[in-house]
């Protein structure tokens, strides 16, 4: 316009304006209008509002106040990827960006663990011949049926402009079960004798990691663009691949139901482990309680999962036994796994160490309230010393708490 150029029947009317709400009425009502008026018909169909991004504590940025984040200084610091996760994460809709170095540095941390499964994965194609099968193994089943949920899950929040879940359901995926289950449980059949269960589960995290860098690549290009390239099988660019449907995968409602049964053992061995502070050195004996026969023939199946990911030493299956002595109990569903304790520490040594720590934890809270109670300090002490001396003592009275009750419960042991 006023022309009719080529461009102009490309590029007119667009899908979507991307703006923010403090020019909706001098800008976007003005284009819409002048669309109307000088070419019958509106500029857009979609007006998608994003967040203003404001300080840590929520305040507008401003040169004057100095609270200014500088977008080139963030990406030189923390890496674009980074910067741009961080922003996708926290755009949800209607609320503003409280952007802080803290949360950028958080997803930066996110990018190198995606980085390091990439390696691992490449790492253990070596010798493999790269045929694709059916998968077999529990791992395998379950993680593919998860991404037959998440490429759903992140399609459908693109499509809704809900960037914060997307972005959300890829972290929560990629970190916590990719990962934290199925690298781990992965590892057992990576390392296996058997060369087509080795073969199968190469193929399977492969596909997976191929998925997982489609799906975070709208958030991540550049990292993802880089790892897709060393991948085998990959030409081309990861913008001209296909985006991830759930078609691809199987949904296995049973490989789910079974995996949640086994992180459940292991969940629950691993807690008792680290509220007893018992070391990861130390293998520990269990008892499992499962009333269910499926239940524990899943757990049967899987017992070399249990033993490498909650350090065990021996697993007994026996449904409906008492509670052993000296040993701490947890449940899940209606399982219980108990953690045999005798042996593997030491009841008096263990209690005398809590007391004393205890002790410490007491005085050190009785000063910063008696330090919150003196007027002089509260009336002289910036704002911002006063909240970190609050935090401070809440941060204490919640670790003595955890430590009262884990000696509640060594002395529950010895009874």
């Amino acid at each position: 316009w006023p022309d009719e150029t080529p461009e102009l029947k490309i590029f007119y009317p667009t899908s979507l304006l991307v703006t923010g709400f403090d020019i909706l009425f001098f800008w976007v009502a003005r284009m819409m209008m002048m669309g109307i008026h000088f070419m019958g018909e509106v500029p857009f169909k979609e007006v998608y509002i994003h967040a203003l991004v404001r300080d840590a504590e929520g305040k507008k940025m401003s040169k004057s106040k100095g609270n200014v984040i500088d977008p080139l200084e963030v990406m030189d610091e923390f890496g674009t990827d980074a910067f741009r996760f961080t922003l996708a994460a926290m755009a949800a809709q209607g609320r503003d960006v409280k952007l802080s170095e803290e949360r950028i540095m958080g997803y930066r941390h996110f990018v190198n663990k995606l980085w390091n499964a990439a390696r691992f994965v490449l790492m253990n194609l070596d010798g493999v011949p790269g045929v694709e099968t059916a998968p077999t193994t529990l791992h395998d089943r379950w993680i593919f049926a998860r991404l037959n949920r998440v490429s759903g899950d992140v399609a459908v929040a693109l499509d809704e402009y809900r960037f914060n879940d997307a972005a959300t359901a890829c972290y929560q995926f990629v970190w916590h079960e990719f990962c934290d289950w199925y690298l781990e449980m992965a590892k057992l059949s990576l390392y296996h004798k058997n060369p087509d269960e080795r073969n199968a589960t190469a193929m399977v995290s492969l596909k997976a990691l191929k998925t997982i860098l489609s799906l975070l690549h709208p958030f991540m290009p550049f990292v993802t663009e880089d790892i897709w390239q060393k991948l085998p099988g990959c030409t081309g660019s990861i913008m001209e691949a296909s985006f991830p449907e759930s078609s691809w995968f199987e949904a296995d409602d049973a490989a789910c139901a079974e995996m949640n049964l086994l992180s459940g053992a292991v969940t629950a061995i691993r807690n008792i482990r680290g509220e007893i502070g018992i070391p990861p050195s130390t293998k520990v004996d269990v008892v499992v309680d499962a009333p269910n026969p499926e239940d524990e023939k899943v757990l049967k199946e899987n017992l070399q999962h249990i033993v490498n990911l909650s350090r065990v030493n021996h697993v007994e299956f026996n449904a409906g036994a008492t509670k052993p002595p000296s040993s701490a109990t947890a449940v899940f569903e209606h399982i219980q796994v108990h953690v045999l304790l005798k042996g593997v520490m030491d009841f008096e040594e263990e209690k005398r160490r809590l007391t004393k720590e205890i002790s410490k934890l007491e005085k050190d809270i009785a000063f910063s309230r008696k330090k919150l109670e003196n007027e002089g300090f509260l009336s002289k002490a910036p704002s911002e010393v006063i909240a970190e001396v609050k935090e401070k003592v809440g941060i204490m009275v919640a670790k003595r708490d955890k430590l009262v009750n884990n000696m509640d419960f060594i002395k529950g042991m010895e009874q």
